[in-house]
């Protein structure tokens, strides 16, 4: 046990799951253990956990991480905030620090492209708590988000005060540079400092803001690169201006550079407004989706239709929906039919035919057919506010290759004003004459060009792309971490009921004894059955109905458990069963004997019907494949991915599956519990491994698994059991999961190499390395614009090249928008 010292801290935490007191005491006991607790009680009745810690050893995380390894849940709020001011990775990286310190914070994820912190805390703690902190680190929290429109519209504003802004800087930047060339006014320093000083100071004060909170804490991001910058231009001119004979008397000239400045703040905020601009686009699929939620809905109480506000509607109101009409809530049909347009949710073109006791989702359409339906699912719990919620979450997630950047995000503004220093004292020491004027503007360009941004946007702007593209698919893709392993998936193994097959039996193969034909044994069967609950009676008429045939009464039935069952039918003794019983019944089989044997190696079900004890046919039952489950297996083969299918079902059935779709191993006979250690087998050799189950009966295996692919239709999927979830049943869904993938890390990487070539080489360039190679006078005519004599960079190119380099990270990620699944037919 961790010694009590100054520095712990108290915390209650609510426990789920226990049942017993043995529970507590298993909680108790494994906290008591770990690093960094000094003293844990838990109690049964309450729930709760109480313990003292040591934060400089154990985070809440961790010991959050410590009760769910011991088989048990906790109870944590989690909010979604927006977050003003941020502007760099290292912005990101000090909200983060800064909201974990506050005692009773589980997690922090921060995301510089959405403006959001995901915030994981305890109970008692108060929001007013962390919104303080947040401000005392130079940063704004807003209000809890309700959903994304609130995190959307807050985004907005600022980005409308960026643009208002931006606007009144560049005129008057532009004004000051006309200026300094009217010869009238180039000896007039006080009309070009009116000018600038509320470019600096007004325009500019987010960067001083931040700059500020940012020495608060003893740290440095990028409004301290672009506060230092510009204000060391600023004030040179004052002096410049004011004091004039402090230049003069040492032989120096005195230089104005409040163009320089002004013209630095303007450039730097047109690439912010530019840089929010594109970022609000990055979340466009979930906005779509969003946007597809009804205002209103037609509801019947009191005997009447009455239209309220959608989020007037109760559970258990009953709603009406007529042609044309989006669905309001989730439901349950209780009256009426139709055909529903499900793609916006699911990705399925097709419209899904809807009867009395189907479930319908809210913000599809319906096409057809008028209904009522009763509410079940309204506000936050209906299946579009629910993925709307698992997107946002994982927009706000953080991809293991973000650590790299962060890491030197948390370094880089330290080692830049270092550079910067040294840059400024060489120059002035063996720079060309005026040493002074080079030394200075080499200072501020190396603070301006260098753009940790990019470096930050370079991850999240991908990933709130991807996932939104996912979703837009029917495809949930619930963190960026899952984003990233799926990308490394090289093994998947397919559960087969459910997943590959539909997962109910169905007629294939009916076979008559003359002189009876096919339909006189579907019949005949059915009738029998009709009379039974058991799956493959069902499925037999099932199949009659759709045939359109007449199903006679049956009398005198009675059921024979494991085999079979029989009853009169038209004055006639119909016995319907398996082999066995018609062995026991003494009912040969002979006639039949090359299908029975064929029908059974291609692992299907066979019935056999007897009329009056003589064999009249058999009929053959199997779960059928789902369409283009065929197509799925070549797919991920072509992606170099080896497919494993695994199921419960005997052999000789799991063969023919495998067969029938090309899968070449199969694991057959395995229990569902016995599923995850097939999947740790695979792990132990090196694979990667991807798990496809129904997210219920697989729920361990799809944790063991590297990424576990839930998959089920509509409101029945359990969208919390797998790191993937397809919405729809279509298997096409797993090959768009694992090309997306691909895709967005493809992205990523090219994101992260465009912010470290930028920033590796131009960085030297600023610092005026170019005046090794051209010297005095040396510079190509072509670049004098930009380099000047001397191969130096103007402060001003440096402020432009630093927004192109945040603007292009962004659009290289938004070409994600442009990805297309491919659809089996």
């Amino acid at each position: 046990m961790t010694v009590k010292t100054r520095n712990t801290r108290k915390a209650r935490i609510h426990v789920t799951g226990m049942t017993c007191t043995t529970c507590a005491a298993n909680v108790e006991k494994a906290l008591a253990e770990k690093k960094g607790v000094a003293q844990a009680k838990v109690n049964f009745a309450s729930g709760n956990a109480s313990l003292e810690y040591d934060p400089a050893q154990v985070d809440l995380a961790s010991i959050k991480d410590t009760i769910s390894e011991v088989g048990y849940g906790t109870a944590v709020k989690k909010s979604i905030f927006p977050v003003g001011g941020m502007t760099c990775a290292s912005c990101v990286a000090r909200v983060e620090e800064t909201l974990r310190s506050v005692p009773g914070v589980v997690s922090v994820n921060v995301n510089l492209a959405s403006e959001k912190a995901t915030v994981e805390y305890l109970d008692d703690v108060e929001v007013a708590d962390l919104r303080r902190a947040v401000e005392d680190a130079g940063y704004t929290l807003g209000a809890e988000a309700e959903t994304l429109e609130d995190v959307s519209e807050a985004s907005q504003r600022e980005t409308r005060a960026v643009k208002t802004r931006f606007i009144v800087a560049i005129v008057l930047a532009v004004t000051i540079m006309v200026l300094m060339w009217v010869p009238a006014f180039a000896g007039r320093p006080y009309l070009l400092w009116a000018l600038a000083t509320p470019v600096q100071f007004w325009a500019g004060l987010r960067f001083y803001r931040g700059a500020w909170g940012a020495l608060k804490h003893r740290t440095a991001d990028m409004n301290t690169l672009i506060a230092v910058g510009t204000s060391a231009a600023y004030f040179y001119s004052v002096v410049a201006a004011i004091a004039p004979g402090i230049f003069t008397s040492g032989g120096l000239e005195a230089h104005f550079y409040f163009d320089t400045s002004a013209m630095i703040i303007a450039l730097i905020l047109l690439g912010r407004f530019l840089e929010a601009r594109a970022r609000g686009r990055t979340s466009d699929a979930i906005k779509k989706l969003i946007g597809l939620r009804p205002k209103t809905a037609l509801v019947i109480r009191d005997g009447k239709e009455s239209e309220i506000l959608v989020e007037e509607v109760l559970v258990g109101d009953v709603v009406v929906v007529r042609p044309g009409e989006r669905i309001p809530v989730d439901g349950v049909i209780r009256e009426g039919y139709s055909s529903v347009d499900e793609s916006m949710i699911t990705g399925e073109s097709i419209p899904v035919e809807k009867q009395e006791g189907d479930d319908v989702i809210g913000a599809t359409i319906n096409r057809t057919g008028s209904f009522r339906f009763e509410a079940t699912r309204i506000g936050k719990d209906t299946t579009l506010a629910r993925i709307v919620r698992l997107v946002e979450e994982a927009q706000g997630s953080k991809a293991p290759v973000q650590r790299l950047a962060d890491v030197i995000a948390n370094y880089f503004v330290p080692v830049v004003i270092s550079i910067a220093i040294i840059t400024f004292i060489i120059w002035y020491l063996v720079g060309p004459v005026p040493s002074l004027t080079f030394a200075f503007l080499n200072f501020i360009a190396v603070l301006i060009i260098a753009c940790p941004c990019a470096l930050g946007l370079a991850t999240p702007t991908a990933i709130m792309v991807g996932t939104g593209k996912g979703a837009e698919y029917g495809v949930l893709i619930k963190s960026a971490g899952a984003l990233e392993r799926f990308y490394k998936v090289d093994t998947m193994l397919l559960d087969k009921t459910g997943t590959l097959t539909v997962g109910e039996p169905a007629v294939s193969y009916i076979a008559p004894v003359s002189p009876f034909k096919e339909k006189d044994i579907l019949r005949l069967a059915a009738a029998v059955e009709s009379r039974s609950e058991h799956p493959l009676g069902e499925a037999i008429v099932r199949k009659a109905r759709e045939e359109k045939l007449k199903i006679a009464s049956a009398s005198h039935f009675q059921a024979i458990p494991g085999h079979g069952a029989e009853a009169v039918v038209a004055r006639k003794k119909i016995l319907v069963g398996n082999l066995k019983l018609m062995r026991d019944r003494k009912i040969s089989v002979k006639t039949l004997e090359p299908d029975i044997e064929s029908l059974q190696n291609s692992g299907k079900t066979v019935m056999f019907l007897a009329v009056d004890g003589k064999l009249a046919g058999l009929i053959a039952l199997a779960d059928t494949l789902k369409a283009g489950a065929g197509d799925l297996i070549g797919e991920l083969r072509n992606k170099g991915i080896e497919v494993v299918l695994v199921t419960g079902d005997n052999r000789r059935t799991a063969e023919a599956i495998a067969r029938e779709v090309g899968i070449d191993n199969v694991l057959a006979e395995v229990l569902p519990e016995n599923k995850a250690s097939e999947v740790k087998k695979l792990q132990d050799n090196g694979r990667v491994v991807a798990m496809v189950g129904d997210g219920i009966n697989d729920a361990p295996a799809l944790a063991q698994a590297d990424v576990g692919i839930a998959i089920g239709t509509g409101t029945d999927v359990a969208m919390e059991a797998g790191d993937i979830t397809l919405i729809s049943g279509d298997l096409s869904g797993i090959t768009t999961a694992i090309s997306l993938s691909r895709r967005t890390m493809s992205t990523i990487k090219q994101n992260l190499f465009w912010a470290f070539a930028y920033n590796t080489a131009l960085i030297p360039v600023a610092a005026g390395v170019l005046y090794l190679a051209f010297g005095n006078g040396g510079v190509p005519a072509g670049l004098q614009g930009v380099l000047g004599d001397y191969g130096f960079l103007n402060p001003i190119l440096a402020a432009a090249a630093m927004a192109v380099s945040s603007i292009t990270v962004v659009s290289n990620s938004l070409r994600l928008r442009s990805f297309k699944p491919v659809k089996f037919t």
